[in-house]
């Protein structure tokens, strides 16, 4: 059968898929539980008679705002059977975020995963004026419930079941199927309007590229309201595998040892993560283990792919993955080989890492008004180059401007910004091409290499201009940072503000004898400060002077994108990380500071 819509899902899973007893797992109370394709199927039309009930109409707007679970899927089928507009809203935004995020969308109704969430919307215009419109996946005394949908639907389907079928044959691809509202790392959120079309056609590429199968298992880690995270999530059904969903970023390493996935998808904040993890194990070692691990470790960023390694690379490297790597891979479940990768830039050194480790990381780039994916890697030649974002999908052509932009064409574009014509025509030029606001070049004629954020890049006052996304993502090869923002805007020089790598940094205090009681006394320390003031000297060897970084200060507070620095993609928040250090800022740019 053809798939041309988002709930066309459902009808494969109904024809091929349709005895498979795991389409989701989620733990619960200690326990994984787990969904069958039968039951998605009958929850999913429960609901859509559910809203068809309630007066939900074509092209009316509801909004999720839930954690990663089985529920967010069986709502998200409802309303697309209906040709309502799905609205997935991220979990870390603020109340006034989203106050605005709902009454711009025009949302109707506002499915909530918790207490927690149902608090956040408690507070909003939206729940002041319509609280019956506020339904919890949780059984809360405060909120009506999904199941209370779920149980109408049932009541009234003899009533619905027809109107359904007629309304479904009306959803062409065309159709505004879902309307997301972009994290917002500059400013207020614009709301992407996305078709039947963009979603389907990228997850339908993303599928070939992947290659899962009906017996293999996939661990959700990347928000559903994420376009990269509900593209995976649906690429995923429509191989048929096993979906499973993390219970948080602190449980992802065990949650892998528990269900065994072939694969995953993250950002590569959460690879960074994982890497730094089994250096800190890795330090803990003693003598030969200790050596041996390092030698595997060095062998691993050497690593080219297959068809560029010679014989004796390949020997080495069997060597290796016996001894360590083969241990890497038991520690997350022991089956993993795929890794989808987007969202922002991947150190080139993670990439070779873990594809020596014999995880083969998809990376991948595109934004949410382009589906999301414009460019992957594949799992061989010859559409695989290492540190790229990889070739075209089929369907999708670029152009790069004079000026370094990235343009775009195809079927994932986007329909346009909800409400603001305005700023969708300064999206689009007048021959149709959609601009990213990314910065790059095309390597070999096909394979895409992304070198900046136009919007980011700034000019120190000589006229030279700095591009932060490259200097950051090589900075964080030391094992020491974090994270970091380089800033100098109109200055003289580029400078830093650096979150250290505390897990590291604290061994290495204690390897050293030095004492502390807290972030604030480690970032005091002088040791401290040269440890990293190294990093940064070793790094700007290999830099033009303009860019290299001239002063640095230390921040023991972490960035997350409930604290604000982060935004909920894991990205800088670069306006806010500006005022909340501009004290820091003044210092490094005050004439007395040595």
């Amino acid at each position: 059968m053809t798939t041309t819509r988002v709930f066309d899902l459902l009808k494969r899973y109904e024809k091929e898929f349709h005895n498979k007893q795991d389409a989701f797992g989620v733990k619960q109370n200690g326990k994984w539980v787990l969904h069958s394709a039968k039951e998605y199927i009958e929850i999913a039309h429960h609901i859509s008679y559910g809203l068809l009930s309630l007066g939900i109409k074509k092209g009316d707007k509801i909004a999720t705002i839930s954690s990663n679970r089985p529920e967010w899927n069986f709502v998200d089928m409802g309303i697309s059977m209906i040709g309502a507009v799905h609205v997935p809203i991220f979990t870390s935004l603020s109340t006034k975020e989203y106050n605005f995020i709902l009454e711009h969308s025009d949302s109707k109704l506002v499915f909530v995963s918790d207490l927690y969430l149902f608090g956040k919307v408690s507070e909003t215009n939206f729940h002041k004026k319509n609280a019956e419109g506020v339904y919890s996946f949780d059984a809360l005394d405060e909120a009506k419930n999904l199941n209370e949908i779920v149980q109408l639907g049932k009541d009234s389907a003899v009533y619905y079941k027809q109107e359904l079928e007629t309304i479904k044959a009306s959803v062409v691809e065309d159709d505004f199927a879902t309307l997301i509202y972009t994290s917002g790392t500059t400013g207020t959120s614009k709301g992407v309007m996305l078709s039947h079309k963009n979603m389907v056609q990228n997850f339908l590429e993303a599928s070939k590229v992947f290659n899962l199968g009906i017996n293999d298992k996939y661990l959700s880690i990347l928000p559903l309201c994420h376009v990269g995270g509900r593209m995976g999530n649906y690429q995923t059904q429509y191989s048929g595998t096993g979906l499973y969903y993390a219970e948080n970023m602190a449980a992802i390493a065990s949650n892998m040892k528990e269900i065994q996935p072939d694969g995953f998808d993250a950002v590569p904040r959460i690879l960074e993560k994982v890497f730094d993890n089994v250096i800190a194990k890795g330090n803990k070692l003693t003598g030969i283990k200790k050596r041996l691990f390092f030698w595997a470790v060095r062998l691993g960023l050497k690593y080219k792919q297959e068809s560029k390694s010679s014989w004796w690379y390949k020997k080495k490297l069997a060597i290796a993955d016996k001894l360590i790597f083969s241990k890497w891979r038991e520690a997350l479940g022991g089956k993993i080989r795929i890794v989808g990768c987007g969202g922002a830039a991947l150190q080139p050194r993670l990439e070779r890492v873990f594809w020596a480790c014999g995880i083969k990381i998809l990376n991948m780039y595109g934004l949410t008004e382009t589906s999301p994916i414009i460019t992957i890697n594949r799992q061989h030649d010859p559409n695989l180059k290492l540190g790229t974002v990889g070739a075209l999908i089929d369907g999708v052509e670029i152009k790069i401007a004079n000026d370094g932009e990235i343009m775009c064409k195809g079927h994932n574009v986007m329909l346009g910004y909800y409400k603001d014509n305005q700023l969708t025509k300064q999206v689009f030029d007048d021959d149709g091409w959609f601009h990213t606001g990314d910065i790059g070049y095309m390597d070999e004629g096909k394979f895409l290499v992304i070198t900046d954020r136009k919007k980011e890049i700034f000019k120190l006052s000589s006229g030279k201009f700095i591009a932060p996304q490259v200097l950051e993502n090589r900075m964080k090869e030391s094992n020491n940072i974090e994270q970091i923002m380089v800033i100098g805007e109109q200055e003289k020089f580029a400078s830093a503000i650096i979150y250290p790598n505390f897990s590291i940094i604290k061994e290495w205090c204690s390897q050293n004898h030095l004492k502390y009681n807290s972030h604030e006394e480690i970032i005091q320390m002088p040791e401290v400060y040269s440890l990293i003031q190294g990093d940064i000297k070793l790094f700007n060897k290999n830099i033009a002077k303009a860019e290299q970084i001239q002063r640095f200060k230390l921040v023991a507070d972490e960035w997350t994108p409930f604290s604000g620095e982060l935004s909920p993609t894991l990205k800088l928040k670069r306006k806010f990380i500006s005022e909340k250090y501009q004290h820091l800022i003044n210092q490094i740019y005050s004439k007395q500071m040595i």
